[in-house]
């Protein structure tokens, strides 16, 4: 039995659904709030790449590389995708990444309570002994919402990727380690429950 299984995370505020193609005009509608694709330095697919992206995440989640989802807001509409990616089943590690959101749901309780349930069944249940998350060096908000997250920097990997336009991708590397886990825990739990919105 494959150590990452398909799965579905509920909470209040967001759905976290296996990743499938009938998802995809939900997802084109959701990337298309904002004009997601043409921001530089993210790689989220057009509309007329989205079926190319969705089955590409399939195909890796065949090999055991990845266990795609897609979001789903409190009223059930589609608003972005995110993904453990990277995995490493022997030595239990994921990234959580390739996260996206429609404009309307960004700097909501939704990211918050997403990461809370993929951090939650990551220490939880797949016994991860760490969960990383990587973003482009430009990428500020990114790298704000990771941090306020609890997520630790463990550095920058310099001209990491060759991006879609040619730039060279400096690669901003964070990690959250299980022994960290139940105070990002209480702190996400207190920014869903208790903090004024």
């Amino acid at each position: 039995m494959p150590w990452l299984e398909p799965v579905t995370l509920s909470g209040t505020h967001a759905t976290l659904e296996p990743l499938r193609s009938e998802h995809r005009d939900g997802l084109i509608a959701a990337a298309q709030d904002g004009d997601l694709s043409k921001i530089w330095y993210t790689a989220i697919p057009g509309p007329e790449q989205m079926p190319t992206e969705i089955e590409r995440r399939l195909t890796l989640q065949k090999s055991g590389a990845m266990l795609p989802f897609t979001v789903k807001d409190a009223t059930g509409k589609i608003a972005g995708m995110t993904t453990y990616m990277n995995v490493d089943a022997t030595n239990r590690r994921v990234e959580i990444g390739s996260t996206w959101y429609g404009k309307w749901v960004q700097r909501t309780a939704l990211n918050t309570e997403c990461k809370l349930m993929l951090l939650g069944h990551a220490f939880e249940t797949l016994d991860c002994i760490a969960v990383e998350f990587r973003t482009h060096f430009f990428n500020h908000q990114s790298r704000r919402a990771i941090e306020r997250l609890g997520a630790k920097q463990d550095g920058i990997l310099r001209n990491h990727q060759i991006a879609p336009n040619g730039t060279l991708r400096d690669t901003v590397v964070y990690s959250i380690l299980p022994g960290e886990w139940p105070t990002v825990k209480a702190h996400l739990t207190y920014q869903l429950n208790e903090k004024p919105r």
